[in-house]
């Protein structure tokens, strides 16, 4: 049932269950874990009950689209899935106070080689909410300069070290994402949301430096 709501109502917004009683379970360099007691609707009443979640400092990715309309997609092993993901650069957000589209900026250098003359913002996701506070925002890089990689100063190694790059045409890129031959978060809803947005003439796209809602 709709509860009288229409599509104006259909927009994300912040809202906070009482928590009764939280503690940590985890601690490590990227992500926590807590577990918390947090009040929830039952019936005509409410329930306390048990909910574990993840606390992640959040990460960016660069969907790279160069004036031949290809996207750039890099090759990394990812070992809790095991398996070699197609994948956009990409980064964490460990740097504090560092914003957002100078991270993306890094990303793309470092793990692609590459600058970008024009950043918008593509997407803000939560990529897995019933578990997690991982927050995912997606640029938009384009007017694309390849940079020598002696000029680049960044040592790759573990999973970046060895990265193939290859460029691969925006529409074979949705054709693959729709095929289930892709499934990197980021890669998948970033070349479908650049489709989209190329088809509307890239009208509606936030600025680099838009706030986070």
């Amino acid at each position: 049932m709709s509860g009288g709501l229409g599509v104006d109502d259909v927009r994300d917004r912040p809202e906070r269950r009482p928590v009764v009683e939280s503690s940590p379970v985890f601690r490590g360099p990227v992500f926590g874990v807590r577990r918390d007691r947090v009040e929830l609707p039952n019936g005509d009443g409410t329930e306390v009950v048990g909910r574990d979640v993840v606390e992640h400092i959040g990460a960016v990715g660069v969907l790279a689209l160069d004036d031949r309309d290809r996207v750039l997609l890099l090759r990394q092993y990812r070992h809790a899935v095991g398996r070699l993901l197609w994948e956009t650069p990409a980064g964490l957000r460990d740097v504090d106070g560092e914003p957002l589209h100078e991270l993306a900026a890094r990303e793309l250098l470092e793990e692609a080689g590459y600058r970008a003359e024009r950043w918008d913002t593509l997407l803000d996701v939560f990529p897995s909410p019933g578990m997690t506070d991982e927050r995912v925002r997606i640029f938009l890089a384009r007017g694309l300069t390849e940079v020598p990689a002696d000029q680049i100063g960044f040592e790759r190694v573990h999973e970046e070290a060895d990265m193939p790059v290859v460029w691969v045409p925006l529409d074979d890129a949705v054709r693959k994402v729709l095929a289930g031959e892709l499934h990197n978060m980021i890669a998948c809803m970033g070349v479908l949301a650049v489709r989209a947005a190329r088809d509307s003439g890239f009208r509606g796209l936030r600025p680099a430096d838009a706030p986070e809602d």
